[in-house]
C-alpha cells in the first residue's frame, strides 16, 4: 500500500486535474488575524509564539484563512485552489491519541454563480477521492442553525450570545436553559441579580472596595445595568425551545431531514431550507444519493468557527476524521474588508487514508 507521501501527491494531482491552482501558505501566520476572527479562544487550540519584529505568530492551524486572504487580494473569479502541508493543533491533556501535527491536502472553490453546485462539486470531488474506502459521510448545515437562532423571539444581546456559542454545544445548551428560566445557570444568575438589589451601580462599586483589574468603573456599571436588563426579560416560550431541541436532535437521511425541518413550520428557516433543497438537487445531479446521505443538524459544531452553511465530513471507525469541509461565505467578507465571494472547500488527511488502505 502507498504511504502518506504518495497519497498526498495523488490527491494533489486529483485536485489539480479538477482545475485547482496549487498555492502555498507560510507555516507561521500572523496571530492577530485569527484572534480578531475568533477571540482569545483560539489560543487554546493553536501554538502561539512571539517575534520581536513581526509580533505574535501562530503555527498554521489550517490553510483556509491564508488562502482566502491571498484570493481576496488578487484572485480571479471563479477560482479553484489546492494545497498540501502540515497544520498544527493543540490537544487537551486527555486527548492522548490525537495528532498535534498532521498533513492536509485541500481544495477550495470561490464562485458566486451557483453556490449549490459549488457545494456539490467539492463534496463529490472529495467523496470520489475516498471511493472504495470504508468511510461514512455525514453532512449538516450551520446556516439552518443560524437561521433558527435568528428566528427566536429574543432580545439582541441574548441572540448574539447564542450565535457566538453555536460552536460550543454545552455552553449553547446552558444559555438556552437560562433563557427559559431553567437550569443551574439561571439559578446562579438570579441569585447574583438578587444580591445586586436596586442600589445604584456607583454605590455597589464603592461598597465592593478598590477597583482591581483593567475594567473601568464605567464598564463595571454598564455590566451591572446589563445584568439587570437581562433579568427583566421574559423567558423564551416553551414551544420555541421545543422546536430548537427538535432541530438540534435531528439526524436522518438528508432528503428526509429537509421534510422534517419544513414540518417544524418555522418561517425563519425558509431561506435556509431553500438553499438546502437546491444543494440536495445539485448533489443528486453529481451522483450522490441524498435519500441515503446522512444529515445531522448539529454536525460541524466542533470545527473551525468560520463555517456558515453546508458542512460535511468523512469518518472511519477507530480513526481521526478522514476528511472535512464546508462553506464559509462570511469569512471572505471579513478578510476582504467588505468585498466578498461565496466560497466552499474541504481537506483530506493522507495519513488517515494510508491507515485505511493498510486495512484492506
Amino acid at each position: 500500500m502507498p504511504g502518506a507521501e504518495a497519497i498526498t501527491a495523488r490527491l494533489a494531482q486529483r485536485f489539480r486535474d479538477a482545475g485547482a491552482v496549487p498555492v502555498a501558505a507560510d507555516i507561521l501566520q500572523p496571530a492577530d488575524t485569527l484572534l480578531d476572527l475568533y477571540g482569545e479562544d483560539i489560543r487554546a487550540r493553536a501554538y502561539v509564539t512571539a517575534d520581536p519584529v513581526a509580533g505574535e505568530l501562530m503555527l498554521r492551524p489550517d490553510f483556509t484563512v491564508p488562502v482566502v486572504q491571498a484570493h481576496m487580494r488578487a484572485g480571479a473569479e471563479p477560482a479553484r485552489y489546492t494545497y498540501a502541508g502540515p497544520v498544527f493543533r493543540k490537544q487537551d491533556s486527555g486527548a492522548s491519541g490525537r495528532a498535534r501535527e498532521y498533513v492536509q491536502v485541500g481544495y477550495e472553490l470561490f464562485d458566486r454563480t451557483d453556490p449549490a453546485a459549488a457545494d456539490a462539486e467539492v463534496f463529490a470531488l472529495i467523496a470520489g477521492a475516498l471511493d472504495g474506502l470504508p468511510v461514512r459521510a455525514v453532512t449538516g448545515d450551520i446556516g439552518v442553525l443560524k437561521a433558527a437562532v435568528a428566528g427566536l423571539p429574543l432580545p439582541a444581546p441574548r441572540r448574539v450570545a447564542l450565535m457566538r456559542h453555536i460552536w460550543r454545544p454545552a455552553r449553547f445548551r446552558a444559555l438556552l436553559e437560562r433563557f427559559t428560566g431553567r437550569g443551574p445557570l439561571a439559578a446562579a444568575r438570579a441569585a447574583l441579580v438578587d444580591r445586586l438589589g436596586n442600589a445604584a451601580p456607583d454605590a455597589l462599586i464603592d461598597a465592593a472596595g478598590p477597583v482591581i483589574g483593567t475594567r473601568s468603573r464605567a464598564e463595571i456599571a454598564a455590566r451591572i445595568d446589563a445584568l439587570r436588563a437581562d433579568a427583566a426579560e421574559p423567558p423564551l416560550p416553551a414551544d420555541d425551545l421545543e422546536r430548537m431541541e427538535a432541530l438540534l436532535a435531528l439526524a436522518c437521511p438528508a432528503r428526509a431531514a429537509l421534510d422534517r425541518l419544513a414540518a417544524l413550520d418555522w418561517p425563519a428557516l425558509a431561506p435556509a431550507l431553500d438553499r438546502l433543497g437546491r444543494r440536495l438537487d445539485a448533489l443528486d445531479a453529481c451522483g450522490i444519493d441524498t435519500a441515503a446521505l446522512p444529515f445531522q443538524a448539529s454536525f460541524g459544531r466542533s470545527t473551525m468557527e468560520y463555517y456558515d452553511g453546508f458542512v460535511f465530513g468523512f469518518e472511519a471507525e477507530g480513526l481521526p476524521p478522514v476528511a472535512s469541509g464546508g462553506r464559509y461565505d462570511a469569512l471572505t467578507a471579513v478578510l476582504g474588508q467588505g468585498r466578498a465571494i461565496p466560497a466552499v472547500g474541504g481537506v483530506i488527511r493522507p495519513a488517515v487514508v494510508a491507515a485505511l488502505e493498510g486495512r484492506a
